[in-house]
């Protein structure tokens, strides 16, 4: 057990977290941004948010992909169906069970704003 434990430490150590205790704007600290940004009440620009929340879902939905330009790319992708076995991670023989076929959502930054993070 102590060796799988290290395994997943070592696994587990590759990758950068988040700030702790730093927590993303909220829909509102959003509306107040962009409405003293754009001189518009919060409840207008709420209500914007809520539009484009809806048309991002119908257009994904239908044609698969969604982009706010210099933001993000919402694609949908479909995922075949997985069988269940055994699998090796980390070195050692995994159980895995079988998932049905199914479409997620995926959203991929755009290079205007990876540039900006940089």
């Amino acid at each position: 057990m102590a060796k799988k434990a290290m395994k997943a430490m070592k696994a587990m150590k590759g990758m950068k977290s988040m700030k702790k205790g730093v927590k993303s704007m909220g829909k509102g600290a959003i509306a107040d941004a962009v409405g003293a940004a754009c001189e518009k009440k919060r409840s207008e620009v709420s209500k914007v948010l809520d539009a484009l929340a809806d048309l991002a879902g119908k257009e994904v939905k239908g044609t698969g992909k969604f982009t706010i330009p210099g933001v993000c790319m919402i694609k949908k992708r479909y995922k075949p169906a997985t069988k269940a076995g055994k699998r090796m991670a980390f070195g050692e023989l995994v159980k895995v069970k079988a998932k049905p076929a199914r479409n997620v959502v995926k959203a991929f930054a755009l290079a205007a704003l990876k540039k900006s993070v940089k």
